[in-house]
């Protein structure tokens, strides 16, 4: 038990749920920006890929999880106190029912899309100059055709294997961030968290 008499193998395995939610739904937040992302930009190529190329070198510039700290102060101190019936009132209120995670949610979501889209896109390069995408291509198939029926599903299985070996990660970035103080609302349990009330209670 800890120093308030709670259980802590139970608050360890609800801390698993807590922990694992994140990883998962960051990997999927990843998986579906950075794919839609890559694809466009390496599809279509030319301008169009210099630029959201050079958006994504400047993403890259920034240490993902400083820009998380930051995003996951912005949002504490910005929430913090709101008046009913506003949109910050609102978001406000669905993270109090996520027990704090919906703020994670979105500082990983914002970040975690970064090399997905690289991977994508460098696929996305490539396959758009095979066969079968120039035949389709010259039996009148739209671009927005060829991209889902012929680009996307050549590209979604590295893909996949790419947002699976990233999960960890985004369990870490929860970890840290309940650990600081800036992630899961108490009492709700993570594994940063626990690791931060048994350091405290030494």
């Amino acid at each position: 038990a800890d120093f308030m008499g709670r259980d802590l193998l139970s608050r360890i395995i609800y801390g698993t749920r807590i922990s694992l939610s994140v990883g998962i739904v960051g990997a999927v937040t990843a998986f579906i920006i950075g794919v839609l992302y890559g694809v466009v930009s390496g599809y279509y190529g030319g301008k169009i890929d210099n630029v959201m190329m050079r958006f994504v070198d400047i993403m890259y510039g920034f240490p993902t999880l400083l820009l998380i700290i930051l995003m996951m102060v912005l949002f504490k101190s910005t929430f913090a106190v709101t008046t009913p019936g506003t949109f910050a009132a609102t978001l406000s209120a669905i993270d109090k029912a996520f027990g704090g995670l919906f703020f994670i949610f979105i500082g990983i979501g914002v970040t975690a899309w970064i090399g997905m889209a690289r991977i994508a896109r460098g696929m996305a390069l490539s396959l758009r100059e095979k066969e079968f995408v120039e035949a389709a291509r010259a039996t009148g198939n739209s671009n927005l055709q060829i991209i889902l029926k012929h680009v996307v599903p050549n590209l979604i299985g590295p893909c996949i294997v790419r947002v699976t070996l990233d999960i960890p990660r985004y369990i870490t970035f929860e970890a840290f961030l309940s650990f600081i103080g800036l992630g899961v609302n108490p009492p709700t349990p993570s594994w940063g968290m626990l690791i931060s009330e048994g350091y405290q209670a030494n």
